[in-house]
C-alpha cells in the first residue's frame, strides 16, 4: 500500500468513525471509499466491516447503563443474529465478485433510503407512550425479521441497524436509548460472525482494514466537536447526498 492509499483509507475510516458517532451508517463512507481505492466489491465490504467492527463495540460499550430490563430481548433476538450474520456472510463469499458488484448500487440505495428514514423511527420509538407486552406470535415474527436482519448484515449490513430499531419499536421499547443499547448489542452479534467469517476466508486487505480502522478511532474521537459545529442535520443530509450519488455512479458503470 502507498503512503497516499494509506492516507486514503485513514480518511476514509475518519469519515465512517464520524459519522457512525453522529448520525450512524458509517459504512456509506468506507464503502465507496475502499472501492476508491481499488478493492473489488467484496474486499471492500469484507475490509470495511473488519474496520468498523471495533467502532460497533465501542458503541455497545457506551449504551450498557441503558440495557437494565432489555436481557430477554437480547437473549431472544441474539441467536437469529448470530445465525443470519453468519449465513449473510456465507452467501457472500459464495456470490460471484462480478454478480456483487452489480447488486452493490441497490444495497447502497437501499441502505441509504434505510439511513434517511433513521430520524421518523426515532421518533416513532421516542413518540410510543407505554412499553407494550408482546405475544408469543410477536415474539416470532420478531426473531424471523430478526433473521433477516442478520443475514443482511453479514451480506452487506448497511442501514441493518435501523431495520432492527423498527423491530424494536414493534416489540414495545419505547425508550430510544434502550433500543439503540439493544441494536448495538445485536449489530454486534452479527457484524461478529461476519467478521470472522471474512478473515478465516482470506478476503479482508489488512493494510487497509487496519488504517481505516485507525482513521475511525479519530473520527469517533472529534465527533462531539464536529456535531456542535456542523450539527446532526448537516451531516445526516451529506451522507444521504453522498449515498444516492454513489449508489447513482454504481448503477450507471455496472450496467453501461
Amino acid at each position: 500500500m502507498t503512503g497516499l492509499e494509506a492516507v486514503s483509507a485513514f480518511a476514509a475510516g475518519f469519515a465512517g468513525g464520524l459519522v457512525n458517532a453522529i448520525a450512524g451508517g458509517g459504512t456509506l463512507a468506507t464503502f465507496p471509499a475502499l472501492m476508491a481505492l481499488g478493492l473489488d466489491a467484496k474486499m471492500a465490504n469484507a475490509t470495511s466491516t473488519v474496520a468498523l467492527w471495533p467502532a460497533s463495540l465501542a458503541g455497545a460499550w457506551g449504551h450498557r447503563r441503558h440495557l437494565d430490563g432489555a436481557g430477554t430481548v437480547i437473549a431472544r433476538l441474539a441467536v437469529p443474529s448470530l445465525v443470519g450474520g453468519a449465513l449473510g456472510a456465507m452467501l457472500l463469499l459464495h456470490t460471484p465478485s462480478v454478480m456483487f458488484a452489480r447488486v452493490v448500487p441497490w444495497l447502497l440505495l437501499f441502505a441509504t433510503l434505510l439511513f434517511g428514514a433513521q430520524e421518523a423511527v426515532a421518533r416513532k420509538l421516542r413518540s410510543a407512550q407505554v412499553e407494550a407486552c408482546p405475544t408469543t406470535g410477536w415474539w416470532a415474527a420478531a426473531m424471523l425479521f430478526q433473521l433477516g436482519v442478520g443475514i443482511y448484515a453479514g451480506y452487506f449490513g448497511a442501514g441493518a441497524g435501523i431495520l432492527m430499531l423498527a423491530a424494536l419499536g414493534l416489540l414495545g421499547i419505547s425508550d430510544v436509548h434502550r433500543a439503540n443499547g439493544v441494536k448495538n448489542i445485536l449489530g454486534l452479534c452479527a457484524n461478529g460472525v461476519a467478521v470472522l467469517s471474512f478473515v478465516v476466508a482470506g478476503v479482508v486487505v489488512w493494510p487497509v482494514a487496519l488504517m481505516t480502522a485507525a482513521g475511525g478511532a479519530v473520527g469517533a474521537g472529534v465527533s462531539a466537536a464536529v456535531a456542535l459545529r456542523l450539527g446532526r442535520a448537516y451531516v445526516r443530509g451529506t451522507v444521504i447526498a453522498i449515498g444516492i450519488m454513489m449508489a447513482l455512479d454504481m448503477l450507471w458503470r455496472a450496467w453501461r
